[in-house]
Parts: C-alpha cells; structure tokens; sequence
C-alpha cells in the first residue's frame, strides 16, 4: 500500500513524501489524478471519491481557477486575486484533507512566462510558510514555458528549481506544447510538430535539473491537447514516452527503466489503452479537467430540469399552490448534486489510472 512508503499518511504531503509516492506509483503502474478544483465544492467532491476508492489524490489551481476561488469581484491586474485565491486555497485544503483520510499531493497548473508573477507570489507565501512550519505552503507547483525557446525555458525553470530545492518543493515542468486551449491559453492553431517532445530535449532537462534537486517532473508532448475532441482528431503517441525513458537510462547509466518522471496533459477524452500505455512508461500524474467541468454541471443540469416547476417561485409547485420550495431551491441541495456526479467521475479516473485501492 502506498501509505507504507509515507511518513504523513493523510492530509497535504511534501518534500520526500512526494518522492516516495511517485517512485512508488512508477513502481506498482499507476498514476495520479490531478484535478482542477475552483471552490470548496469541488475540492470535497474530488476529495470524497479518492477516500471512497481508498486512493492518492493531486488537487491543483490553474491561475484563473485560483483567482475564481479569490472571487471574481477581485481585481487581478498584478495578479493578486490569483495569489489570494491559491494561498486560501491551499490553507483550506490543508485543513479539510485530513478529514478525508488519503494523501493529497497539493499542486498548481500551468504558469506561463506572462503568468510568473503568480508563481512568485505563491512562492513567497511557501517561504514563508516554511519559515513557521517547516514545509512549503504548497507540495509543488507548475511552470509551463513551452511557449518560449528551449533554452530559455530549461534556464528559468532550473532558477525557479533552485528557489524551491531547499524547502523539498517539487516541480513540474513542460517542454513541447499541449494543444487546444485551457484558461485562456490558445494553442488549437500550433504546429503539429511542435505536439511531440524530442528525447534529446528530455535528458537536456533531466541533466541540468537532477543537479539541482530531485524533486521534478516533465510533461513531454505526446500529442496531448487539453479539452475532448471529435474521435481520430487527436494523435497520441504514448510510445514516444518509452524512447525517452531509454533514451535518459542509456545517456546516464541508470539502473532503473524509468529515471524520468513523466506527465499527462491534456488527459480528457483519452482512451484506457491511452492511459495505460503512457503509465506504463512512467508518467505518474495525469491532468483531469474538462470532463470533470462537465460532470459537475450534469448534476445540476439535470436536478434544475427535473425539479423546474419546484424552483420557478419560493412558494407555489405541481404539490399546491401554497407549498414551500425552500428545499428545492437551497443551493446546498443542488450544488451537492454537481459534486455527486463530479465524484462519480473522478472515480472513474482513479480505476482507469489504476490509482483505485493503492491506499
């Protein structure tokens, strides 16, 4: 079981916890759900199905989901509201998530080169908190300069890396481009050639940055592109995973198959065999958002359609015309309808990334 390589079993994990769990995720063929959460609400229902499926669990804020958890009335110019929301995020989660009895790795999503101030606020809040505690804030964090030139891109993350090492922070990083478009950030019209990572670009990173501190992922382009698209649209290559693993052992002499950890982006819509495949090469997280979007709004949708002639008016329905709808119409009744069918489908992403029963 997973929580035999941990020293904190429940709650946010850091540091070399977080090592521990993905060595071990490598190790057994699984990988993590990393679910977009953008209120309390859907932070429960994510959650509630990692403890009912007895499994680890990545919660993270994109910066435009942080700043909608800071609320939207919150200017944002210099990034404040996207800094506020990701802090109180995080200090909610931290004080919910040992309710729910699983290990939750606590992470934020892409931060692109416009969006660095964000990380840098968010960095603070880490330095500071481990100044009081002993630990980041946040268990790891996201830096996404796919967009700019390689070299640039491998130099700035390996600053960011040094800033994180002493406090045992991870960090994910990207290089080769997610297509589609996500909070704002439009790649549909890239070139396909820039979908797909090249190997000697994987080691290039692995080499500057395993000099700086363990604690690192990669997501390489596959072919990911966020959102769900038409059948035969999108051309994953999970393979190609398989060659930059051996492509690193043999540079470096490695023992193991598969030095690097890897991740998927852009993960609704695949298949299982996608899945399967790509963890079978070593990604160890897979990014969850757009199919989790809509299975929160398909509880709702269908609650206000069957309950319609229950919510036109606070007293009168089809029971008389005198009846109350006051619980009918109590937001926490339908807004627990959206974390229902949230719930079910995160679940459905535990067992397909074999993530299901590691605890």
């Amino acid at each position: 079981m997973a929580t035999s390589v941990l020293s904190r079993k429940s709650g946010v994990i850091v540091g070399d916890d977080v090592l521990k769990l993905f060595n071990y995720a490598q190790e057994k063929k699984f990988a993590i759900p990393a679910i977009n959460v953008t209120s309390s609400s859907t932070v429960v229902a994510s959650l509630e199905a990692a403890r009912d499926a007895k499994a680890p669990l990545i919660l993270q804020m994109s910066q435009g989901g942080a700043a909608y958890f800071a609320g939207k009335g919150v200017a944002n110019d210099k990034q404040q509201a996207s800094i506020a929301g990701a802090v109180s995020a995080a200090q909610y989660i931290r004080s919910i998530a040992p309710s729910y009895g699983i290990p939750v790795v606590l992470h934020t999503d892409h931060c692109a080169k416009k969006l660095l101030p964000w990380l840098d606020g968010m960095m603070d809040a880490d330095e500071a908190y481990f100044k009081q505690h002993g630990e980041p804030l946040f268990s790891s964090h996201m830096i996404d300069l796919s967009e700019e030139e390689k070299d640039w891109n491998i130099a700035t993350t390996a600053q960011y890396l040094k800033r994180a090492a002493p406090m045992k922070q991870w960090l994910e990083m990207e290089i080769g481009i997610t297509g589609g478009e996500e909070d704002g950030v439009n790649n549909e019209d890239v070139d396909n050639n820039s979908l797909y990572t090249q190997p000697e670009d994987i080691y290039e990173i692995y080499h500057t940055l395993s000099q700086i501190s363990p604690y690192f992922s990669i997501a390489a382009g596959f072919g990911n592109v966020h959102g769900v698209y038409k059948p035969g649209n999108v051309k994953l290559h999970p393979e190609l995973l398989g060659k930059h693993q051996k492509y690193v052992k043999d540079k470096i002499n490695a023992k193991e198959d598969k030095p690097v950890f890897l991740v998927f982006h852009g993960g609704s819509g695949s298949s299982k065999k996608e899945y399967t495949d790509a963890i079978g090469y070593g990604v160890i997280k897979v990014n969850l958002d757009t199919d989790l979007q809509y299975a929160y709004l398909m509880g709702i949708r269908d609650y206000v359609l069957n309950k319609k002639d229950y919510i036109m008016s606070q007293v009168g329905n089809p029971d008389g015309e005198d009846k109350p709808n006051k619980k009918y119409f109590d937001p926490r009744v339908w807004v627990r309808e959206g974390e229902k069918t949230m719930s079910q489908r995160v679940k459905e992403g535990l067992t397909d990334f074999n993530t299901a029963n590691q605890l």
